[in-house]
């Protein structure tokens, strides 16, 4: 079975300088942006705002530079493009986005799926099949607010396992590890950790075996209704897990981390 490669090198500021890491895209949603947004910003080659992320973006990116002109913040600062169903945005910040010449797509026809599940939607169509194997997801502001809609943001994880998405949190990051791949989690633990967990999702996950944790696995079921592994504690620089069902991981984000603004 093929081994996927997992970091959080994007909540550095600098990226390794390494061929092989992941291209990233960016998706802002309704909820107050985490303090490393304008990190996860520079990183990214596509940035785009679900609906209302667009308010957040708007309001709350000049907080990260209370030096500089707000407007001049929010130029710099610009979606590439806002996709939703628009009935969260507000109408100066649709004005503002629009005279910068931000591809603002209406999906008010459909109301089946999330604007964080067109969003991801929206980039899978601008990517190959080989770019989509280089490509990790990015998304601020998942978690937190109304539990549906927290779930509804994990039910995106479910609906697109074959791309790489990770849900971010000011707290904690969670994201999907297909059950096709054997995966192994690079630990930056000045960074993240050492909380973490794994749940199964959707089904029971009866063998699943880890190493690099307090408590590791070994060929253990879990499932709702019985164990599950909660309040787990990375040991080391490596994680590495090997399941027969998709698991959700996660892993907290360490609250005294000073993640500065790079740009002046």
């Amino acid at each position: 079975m093929e081994l996927m490669h997992h970091s959080t090198s994007f909540l550095s500021s600098i990226l390794p300088e390494q061929g092989s890491l992941p291209k990233y895209a960016l998706v802002v949603l309704n909820q107050p942006l985490p303090r490393f947004t304008h990190l996860l910003w520079e990183h990214a080659k596509l940035r785009l705002c679900a609906d209302g992320g667009a308010n957040r973006l708007f309001d709350g990116m000049p907080q990260f530079f209370p030096q500089q002109d707000p407007f001049h913040v929010r130029e710099r600062y610009k979606p590439d493009v806002i996709k939703g169903d628009l009935d969260s945005i507000r109408a100066d910040v649709l004005d503002f986005y629009a005279k910068l010449g931000v591809d603002i797509i209406n999906d008010s026809h459909d109301q089946d799926t999330t604007d964080l599940h067109k969003c991801i939607s929206h980039i899978s169509s601008m990517m190959s099949d080989a770019e989509k194997l280089n490509l990790c997801i990015l998304v601020a502001g998942a978690l937190g607010g109304r539990f549906d809609h927290e779930a509804g943001n994990i039910n995106v994880l479910c609906h697109f396992s074959g791309m790489r998405i990770i849900l971010l949190s000011d707290d904690c990051l969670i994201q999907l590890l297909s059950r096709t791949h054997h995966h192994k989690i690079h630990i930056e633990s000045s960074i993240v950790g050492p909380h973490c967990g794994l749940l199964p999702i959707g089904v029971p996950a009866f063998h699943t075996t880890t190493s690099g944790l307090k408590w590791n696995l070994s060929d253990t079921e879990m499932k709702f209704g019985g164990l599950i592994s909660t309040s787990n504690l990375v040991m080391g620089d490596i994680v590495s897990v090997h399941s027969d069902a998709d698991l959700l991981w996660t892993i907290s984000i360490k609250k005294d981390t000073k993640f500065a603004p790079t740009q002046s």
